[in-house]
């Protein structure tokens, strides 16, 4: 079951998608120009998204994949246009509503399911696959390994997720964005040092026949974020 704190944190990720980042976040997932500084984010994250997708068989047909966290459904258009059954996912009723609106129904040989709601829903079913592209990098460790926990019961190959790995540039990043007002932050970014994740899992019952594989670091300007695999052995 989900702790308190990642309920918490969850609340205040919706909050903030739904009401306050919609807009920002359509842009920024658009071709549309942007400032310098939002550049540099969407160019690291479609470089991430490229890196994960690439630790991913190239023939996904028949696979099931759940895109945790799904945004507006980039990432899950390349998985099924490989063919993957996806089932796209996220706590933005809005986002969600954005990526229907933007992809149709054409999708090449896979299909998306969209869903609003949490990743760590049991309901959702199993998968041979599971992605989180930024959707864990405001969580604690510990969190981001009990939310791991949930979902390996339920994944029958890899888990492939991000976090924002501990940095000097990133802390003192976080440090200045304490000064803006409240009411104008995003839900904080948690640093996370990949030794502490990579310890985690290994010492974490539940996932007991899963190991930590590769990893690969993105920093583009003012995005920086830190794929790591997990692989059921």
């Amino acid at each position: 079951m989900p702790t308190a704190s990642y309920a918490a944190r969850r609340g205040q990720l919706e909050t903030y998608f739904d009401r306050t980042a919609v807009e920002a976040w359509k842009r920024l997932t658009s071709d549309a120009p942007v400032s310098g500084i939002r550049a540099t984010v969407r160019a690291g994250r479609d470089t991430m998204r490229a890196t994960l997708l690439s630790w991913l068989p190239d023939d996904l047909t028949g696979h099931r994949i759940l895109d945790a966290g799904c945004g507006t459904g980039a990432l899950a258009v390349a998985a099924a246009q490989r063919g993957a059954h996806v089932t796209a996912i996220d706590l933005s009723q809005n986002l969600v509503e954005l990526a229907r609106e933007r992809i149709g129904g054409d999708v090449g040989a896979g299909s998306i399911d969209f869903r609003v709601g949490d990743m760590f829903d049991p309901a959702l079913g199993r998968f041979d696959h599971v992605v989180g592209m930024d959707s864990l990098i405001h969580y604690k460790a510990a969190d981001v390994v009990r939310v791991l926990s949930g979902l390996a019961a339920r994944t029958d190959r890899s888990m492939l997720f991000t976090f924002a790995p501990s940095s000097a540039f990133l802390q003192a990043f976080l440090a200045v964005g304490r000064l803006v007002p409240r009411g104008d932050r995003s839900p904080a970014i948690v640093p996370v040092a990949e030794r502490t994740l990579r310890r985690l899992i290994a010492s974490e019952p539940a996932m007991a026949g899963w190991a930590s594989a590769r990893t690969h670091r993105v920093a583009r300007g003012f995005y920086t974020s830190q794929a790591l695999e997990v692989l059921r052995g």
